[in-house]
């Protein structure tokens, strides 16, 4: 049998092959139609199929290219002061591999956002902590408490000790996280107004070392130039509806995932909850970090050695990342 088809309203019958290469017009529209052999009518429509597909292939693969090269180089990017990181072009490999698991993800842009002045204070702590808890310990308690008037005595302190203090204190209320900043010299006392906005009050309360360990792995894939798509404070839904945030999560390369929970206090009642987790969202152990502020590094080894999850700190974190890479 032959093709009856009309390009023009895609009229489409059999007929007998004795009307091959004969024209007719169209019953449905009066457009004039050539008769084809069916053979050769098929054998060309699938050479065109095949040829349009092969162009669409290269040009998906094209453009996925130029979307990888976009999303994942950040070589001429302010890491310290960028929404670049908000960009769905950014996260959404992450994204991507939490759906193979069948979990929902819930973005978090303003926690990628790196334009304010959290990540400049947080390494700033993370430099000189050990001198500088005594500040963040007066600011919680007096945030606990309810006031907002604190004093340091720093007579005691040795005179870079008291340098790197004032200066701390100085960008702190330069960066707005302290209505007021004075330092009596004579004295050598600080006098401080604390601000009682939220996001003052939850970074000194512990979210200044989720952004002190979120800007270092930043910073090392700068300068490693290593590829990653990257979330922060993201909900995430498992099929039973159960809810959790990931404190910190990066997909480096492309393949390699990185799940951190950050703990700057008491961590010993959640092990177990995070032993589940990390089984739930099916990673392996070495890429499951509980990153503990001031374990030590024969701590990090034993509660790594206990337990089915990796436990570092705040120094030691990187070295780790470099070895799962």
């Amino acid at each position: 049998m032959a093709i009856f088809r009309c390009n023009k309203c895609g009229y489409l019958r059999e007929v007998p092959n004795e009307y091959i290469q004969k024209s007719f017009t169209c019953p449905n529209c009066k457009e004039p139609v050539i008769i084809y052999e069916t053979i050769k009518f098929v054998s060309h429509v699938l050479e065109q199929y095949f040829l349009q597909t092969k162009n669409l292939q290269k040009y998906q693969n094209q453009s996925q290219d130029s979307v990888e090269k976009k999303e994942t180089i950040f070589d001429n990017v302010d890491i310290y002061h960028t929404n670049t990181l908000t960009n769905e072009i950014q996260y959404r490999f992450a994204v991507q591999w939490f759906e193979k698991r069948k979990i929902t993800v819930e973005v978090n842009k303003k926690s990628l956002d790196t334009t304010g002045f959290f990540d400049e204070v947080a390494l700033a702590l993370g430099k000189d902590f050990d001198l500088l808890k005594e500040v963040v310990e007066k600011i919680k308690n007096a945030q606990k408490r309810g006031y907002v008037d604190i004093s340091f005595h720093l007579k005691k302190k040795s005179q870079d000790e008291i340098k790197k203090i004032t200066t701390f204190c100085r960008d702190l209320h330069s960066y707005f996280f302290l209505s007021k900043y004075f330092y009596q010299k004579e004295e050598k006392i600080i006098r401080l107004k604390i601000q009682t906005i939220p996001a003052i009050v939850n970074f000194f309360n512990g979210e200044w070392m989720e952004w002190l360990i979120f800007i270092q792995i930043l910073e090392f894939c700068q300068t490693k130039k290593i590829s990653f798509s990257c979330l922060r404070n993201a909900r995430i839904t498992f099929p039973n509806k159960d809810l959790h945030e990931v404190d910190i999560f990066f997909l480096l390369n492309g393949s390699i995932p990185v799940y951190i929970e950050c703990k700057s206090g008491e961590f010993r009642p959640d092990i177990d909850k995070y032993m589940t987790l990390r089984k739930r969202v099916d990673i392996d152990k070495k890429n499951f970090l509980i990153c503990a502020l001031g374990l030590t590094q024969k701590e990090c080894d034993g509660l790594s050695g206990m337990f089915g999850l990796t436990f570092v700190n705040e120094k030691n974190i990187l070295q780790h990342i470099e070895t799962i890479i």
